[in-house]
């Protein structure tokens, strides 16, 4: 509605997951970095955790992105499975045909294609997002495929990816064989306060906004910042209402008025991500 407006190719401050618009501030560029040390030393098993809207899917995508040709990826979203539905989302998207539907048919042709992507030189990933809604069973599972390996190297790695939760359920007694063998592990803290403004202009100057086109006030600036704690996501929300309102009252300055006006909007939001 307010592109033309404000000279822009798409909507800036979308809370979908698109790598395009990935921030890389400084512990998003320490989540990167473990995630590529993970899979490219084949340490097995790597969990990177962030509370909600921190920007775990996103870095994710782009992870997957960087990765080089030989590497090889499944990815896994919202994993409400048991422990056969697992293994069959995880075959179906690395593009096995499994003619035995069975758990052990399935270990069997998920083993025999690592082996031959090992054979090839390539590297094999699965990458399960909300890890934090699998149960102990299921997890106790992705232990045992992370058990497939040569005499030299691990033939699949792991990347767990969740909220906080997913650290509390590793801990379980129960998951301890698990636990043992997370090799690498990582938590996504917010922005800090003085990131957020080089934040919303890389999102802007991404959407292909002209250099003068809209301006954020300091003012605004630290509203977001108070309103968001740095997180992402609750940024994204305020400045996509923001840019509303700056177009319904044809002004191309976000200042603390309209940011104000906004955050009574999302008055009723707060309480709910922020718990």
């Amino acid at each position: 509605m307010y592109c033309k407006f404000y000279g822009l190719k798409e909507r800036p401050f979308n809370v979908t997951s698109d790598p395009d618009f990935f921030f890389l501030s400084a512990r998003h560029k320490e989540a990167l970095a473990h995630l590529h040390y993970g899979v490219n030393q084949r340490k097995g098993i790597i969990v990177l955790s962030g509370e909600i809207g921190t920007g775990k899917t996103t870095i994710c995508r782009f992870f997957i992105n960087q990765l080089e040709k030989n590497v090889r990826t499944a990815l896994i979203l919202n994993p409400h499975f048991s422990e056969i539905q697992l293994l069959e989302a995880i075959v179906r998207d690395f593009g096995i045909n499994a003619d035995n539907q069975n758990r052990l048919g399935l270990v069997r042709e998920l083993n025999s294609f690592l082996l031959n992507e090992s054979g090839c030189g390539n590297n094999v990933v699965l990458i399960i997002d909300e890890a934090q809604n699998l149960k102990p069973a299921v997890l106790e599972q992705i232990r045992l495929l992370s058990n497939l390996e040569t005499e030299k190297e691990k033939l699949l790695q792991v990347i767990l990816v969740g909220q906080p939760e997913l650290n509390t359920r590793l801990n379980l007694y129960e998951l301890r064989q698990l636990r043992q063998r997370i090799m690498v592990r990582y938590h996504i803290l917010p922005l800090e306060r003085a990131e957020i403004r080089d934040y919303i202009k890389h999102r802007l100057d991404v959407a292909g906004l002209a250099s003068t086109e809209i301006e954020f006030s300091e003012e605004a600036i630290m509203a977001i910042a108070d309103f968001s704690c740095g997180t992402p996501r609750l940024i994204n929300m305020l400045c996509d209402r923001a840019l509303l309102a700056g177009f319904n009252a044809e002004t191309r300055k976000i200042d603390q008025n309209i940011i104000n006006k906004c955050l009574e909007e999302l008055n009723s939001y707060v309480t709910e991500f922020k718990v």
